[in-house]
């Protein structure tokens, strides 16, 4: 690796000291021994992505649905883990420092009831306690609600209608399958399967429907057919003739409707649930996976299984295996991955390591892992909707064929140019530019999975109760792709450019910042946009980029890095704000470097605070959850992101330093 460091600097009479771009240069050097140390033999890096616990104790109660036994040993692994991650109150929440949540509480303590443990256990009277002080199971989820259907501890009747002939209505229909973000159309289609079939699995004590097993976490155990709305009557009140009131009617008549299937609606029910195998069928991978996450993996086997699949079928033999691919064990017991991120932290590593000038040898093999996994089959759900569209994006994980998505190809073009600016003529960089390109939503912006996913009016659904069934376009994403498309500097695209700055304009929030739909959240999405913008003629002085910078100088912590907690998705009151962290600090810096001199107070502020939280590993500690799933539901923690963020603003901010 080769930089170029400033000089030390020292008063007369003083020992010298390291200038802060020298003390920078050699944090770099063990930042960089770091990412060399963790490369994987065929080149690529893949860290833990952690979820909540909600994940781990589905995986128990799947096993338990299909009569799969675990190990002793696994066993005390899980309930080793889950407990470990219990807070002082019972609960169990959904993201670092967020209070507990019931519908995971009351997941977790069912996994745990699966894995033998009584109910008189201090910690699971400490669960039931916050479970009943929260109101009960009475309050659980809709997805909560369907896994304890599964076992007869919650009637099928208090689920959202959701009828299996979902699936025949064409795409041109305005609701369809193809009319839900890609994550929830791979969970809805095997739901509709285990709606049409409702089973009811065996629990340890033989017993699978109107079971009082779990009747001690109820206010009133003697009614569960608790509604998940309010009566059609108060929500028209309340909204008037609005989506949740025309979903809500519409919810009722599907549930009277699923009382008439048995004659003469029965056939077309059966064929309905046929046609919904099959489509799962065609989207499972060779190596048996849907969609590289595990809601439609799991959903997917419980499904095949209600359907009348054997468990030593072929697809349910391939599924089974990929599922345990996702489970981790090691000191902290074991647990299981929502998904695993290999393609993202290998390019992101890549570009770290570039931004700080180590190219060599390793990284062309990381570069060749990556090329080898591009998709150019002609086949994806993205074709729906875009069928002049011609293969050539990434997708985020090991194996996922059909879900190639934006974000990730656009990191990999910046890669890929970084590393060589001749290869925007290669065939693979030009194929993923032209998948990028017709990906383009009309608005301008760009979505993570589709094109014209953006009927947000689905999310009024009943069924929906984590407002996230569309993939509409976000900033964040949009700042990804100008990025990469300012690198190529080609102007056959300056019109698709032109379409994508005014969507930036438009969707700047009054603060100043921009909304971070895949990180949390409003830092990560400012800097993604203004690392976007100084590619193209948008000058510092544009008040489009005074106003960001500023917002970013005015949310630094007093301790000279940044930080903003999850909360920010559900309070505007709380953007930008939150206890420093290793990759939000670093999302600032280059924030403010892609418009400001390296010199900047707040740039050195953020420096210092980076350098003097390195650990003697070289790299930095990060508790927190600054990765999205879906706002104000579900949160990731990307255990790289503390690493190779961290590693791309150090870098950025020794290569500026001829700007003091």
């Amino acid at each position: 690796m080769t930089t170029t460091v400033l000089p030390v600097h020292s008063r007369p009479g003083q020992k010298p000291v390291p200038s802060i771009a020298l003390r920078a240069a050699k944090a770099i050097r063990g930042a960089v021994d770091h990412s060399h140390a963790t490369q994987q033999s065929d080149g690529h890096w893949c860290a833990e992505l952690e979820s909540n616990c909600s994940i781990t104790a589905e995986y128990v109660l799947m096993r338990q649905a299909l009569g799969l036994p675990l190990s002793l040993s696994r066993k005390a692994g899980l309930v080793r883990y889950l407990f470990d991650h219990q807070t002082a109150d019972g609960s169990w929440t959904v993201a670092f420092g967020l209070p507990g949540d019931l519908s995971t509480t009351g997941e977790c303590y069912l996994a745990l009831r699966l894995l033998g443990v009584e109910t008189t256990d201090p910690r699971m009277l400490k669960a039931q306690e916050f479970v009943l002080e929260g109101g009960g199971l009475e309050k659980m989820r809709v997805f909560t609600r369907i896994h304890f259907a599964l076992f007869g501890l919650f009637p099928w009747d208090a689920v959202p209608a959701l009828p299996a002939e979902l699936v025949l209505l064409p795409p041109s229909s305005p609701v369809n399958i193809y009319s839900f973000a890609s994550w929830a159309r791979g969970t809805i289609v095997p739901l509709l399967v285990l709606f049409h079939h409702r089973p009811l699995f065996a629990l340890p004590n033989g017993k699978s429907a109107e079971n009082d097993w779990l009747d001690h976490l109820w206010r009133d155990p003697s009614d569960k057919h608790v509604p998940y709305t309010e009566p059609l009557v108060r929500i028209v009140a309340k909204h008037g003739l609005a989506w949740k009131s025309a979903f809500s009617a519409i919810d009722i008549a599907l549930r009277r409707y699923g009382k008439l299937r048995r004659w003469p609606f029965h056939s077309l029910s059966a064929r309905a649930a046929d046609a919904c195998v099959a489509w799962m069928l065609e989207h499972q991978e060779k190596s048996g996976d849907w969609a590289g996450i595990f809601p439609p993996m799991v959903n997917g086997v419980l499904a095949l299984f209600a359907h009348g699949y054997a468990l030593d079928s072929d697809p349910m033999v391939r599924a089974l295996e990929a599922i345990e691919r996702f489970t981790l064990e090691d000191a902290g017991g074991v647990r299981v991955e929502a998904c695993q991120s290999p393609v993202w932290d290998t390019i992101l590593t890549m570009i770290g390591l570039l931004d700080c000038g180590a190219d060599d040898a390793r990284l062309m093999r990381a570069r060749e892992w990556i090329t080898k996994l591009q998709i150019n089959e002609e086949y994806g759900d993205w074709k729906v909707y875009n069928p002049s569209g011609t293969p050539g994006g990434w997708s985020f994980e090991y194996a996922n064929t059909w879900y190639p998505d934006v974000d990730d190809t656009a990191a990999i073009i910046i890669g890929f140019l970084k590393q060589d600016p001749s290869s925007g003529s290669s065939d693979v960089v030009r194929r993923a530019i032209d998948w990028v390109l017709s990906m383009q939503n009309d608005d301008g912006g760009w979505a993570a999975f589709d094109k014209a996913n953006d009927k947000t009016f689905l999310n009024e659904i009943p069924f929906s109760d984590m407002d996230s069934l569309c993939d509409p376009s976000t900033p964040d994403i949009v700042g990804r792709v100008l990025e990469a498309l300012g690198l190529l500097g080609d102007r056959r695209h300056d019109g698709a450019v032109a379409r994508g700055i005014e969507y930036l304009r438009t969707s700047q929030e009054a603060e100043g910042s921009w909304f971070g739909r895949w990180g949390v959240n409003y830092i990560y999405g400012t800097s993604n946009v203004l690392c976007s913008l100084r590619h193209h003629p948008v000058a510092a002085t544009d008040p489009m980029i005074t106003r960001a910078l500023d917002w970013l100088r005015s949310v630094q912590n007093s301790d000279g890095g940044w930080g903003e907690t999850v909360h920010s998705y559900a309070d505007r009151a709380h953007m930008g704000r939150g206890a420093s962290t290793a990759s939000q600090t670093a999302w600032a810096i280059m924030g403010l470097l892609a418009y400001l001199p390296a010199d900047d107070p707040a740039v050195l502020r953020g420096i210092e605070w980076l350098l003097s939280r390195q650990t003697d590993e070289g790299s930095w500690d990060e508790e927190e959850f600054t990765g999205t799933g879906f706002p104000r539901h579900f949160y990731l923690r990307y255990h790289m992101y503390r690493h190779y963020f961290p590693l791309m603003a150090l870098g950025r901010f020794v290569r500026a330093q001829h700007a003091f």
